[in-house]
């Protein structure tokens, strides 16, 4: 009986050894963690958590908290991003707007001050006319862009002809080509194209897309809706000389515009609107350059006719 006892004592003692010996580890494994958390809190480190003695499910617990981490980082990062894009946005906007602004206050201030001839004066006025108008435009683009971030533009998706709509559109802009002395090339397949989308919509992406290749284009205007492999194709092309492949990546963010079309005043939302819309309909929208024409493609998927 005796012998079971010390059997059981020594037992016992390791046991209570082997515990001790864990308890330790643990105590100095969260000493560690405690310590490097500290760091972070007070350094800004790319640093993870280590383990200085592998006990229990410690390690899986570290390996969850760097999870954490470089969650909390990435998001951090995000967000940095985000807010330097929001302070670049607005010295973009505050240039955009400040330079028609300065334009009209200039032309008043020589009208109020200039004994000029009633002819030089109303072509003043013609100029102050066309600044406000520039103005009116950018500030409808700005809120347009607005409500569409923000989700507060329902679009209503109806069955509409593709060629139909998209030659009106373009008919709009008969004076805008004329006075270039451009003739733009129209082709518009024979076939009834229709698709399921929202007819403000499309109208406005059209807009965009042509009053960009207006703005921005050296003239040889070509614009097409063909059907492709289930889909209706809306080329958009001009040439142009102030478009590089750099360009391309970005040409559809929010207030970019390239450094030769910055004082062309434009707010480089035009592309960012169409592309936007062109998504909440289903579409597809790039853009590519090819033997020195900048072109834009838009596609929707084709409804089957019954």
């Amino acid at each position: 009986m005796e012998q079971i006892l010390g059997i059981l004592a020594i037992f016992f003692a390791a046991g209570m050894g082997i515990l001790l010996i864990r308890a330790w580890c643990y105590k100095k494994q969260i000493d560690h963690i405690r310590k490097q958390l500290l760091f972070l809190e007070t350094e800004d480190s790319n640093f993870l958590l280590t383990s200085v003695c592998a006990v229990g499910k410690t390690k899986e617990v570290i390996r969850c908290l760097n999870r954490v981490l470089e969650k909390l980082r990435g998001e951090v990062r995000s967000l940095q991003r985000t807010n330097q894009s929001y302070r670049e946005s607005i010295t973009s906007i505050s240039h955009d707007i400040r330079t028609p602004l300065t334009s009209i206050k200039g032309y008043i201030q020589i009208l109020k001050k200039s004994d000029a001839s009633p002819e030089k004066k109303a072509e003043y006025l013609r100029v102050v006319e066309r600044r406000l108008e520039e103005l009116n435009c950018m500030l409808n683009q700005l809120f347009e862009y607005a409500r569409l971030e923000a989700g507060e533009i329902c679009l209503h998706m109806e069955k509409f002809h593709v060629g139909n709509l998209f030659a009106e559109i373009i008919s709009m802009f008969y004076e805008d080509f004329s006075t270039q002395g451009q003739e733009p090339i129209i082709e518009i397949a024979p076939r009834a194209m229709y698709i399921q989308g929202d007819k403000h919509a499309f109208s406005r992406i059209l807009e965009n897309l042509i009053k960009n290749a207006l703005v921005h284009g050296m003239g040889k205007y070509y614009f097409s809706v063909e059907s492709k492999n289930g889909h209706a194709v809306i080329c958009i092309a001009n040439e142009t000389d102030c478009i590089d492949k750099k360009d391309l990546e970005r040409i559809f963010e929010r207030f970019y515009t390239t450094d030769q079309s910055r004082g062309r005043r434009t707010t480089g939302l035009g592309l960012a609107i169409a592309k936007e819309f062109t998504i909440q309909m289903g579409g597809s929208i790039q853009a590519y350059l090819k033997k020195g024409y900048f072109i834009v493609e838009v596609c929707f998927p084709l409804i089957e006719q019954k």
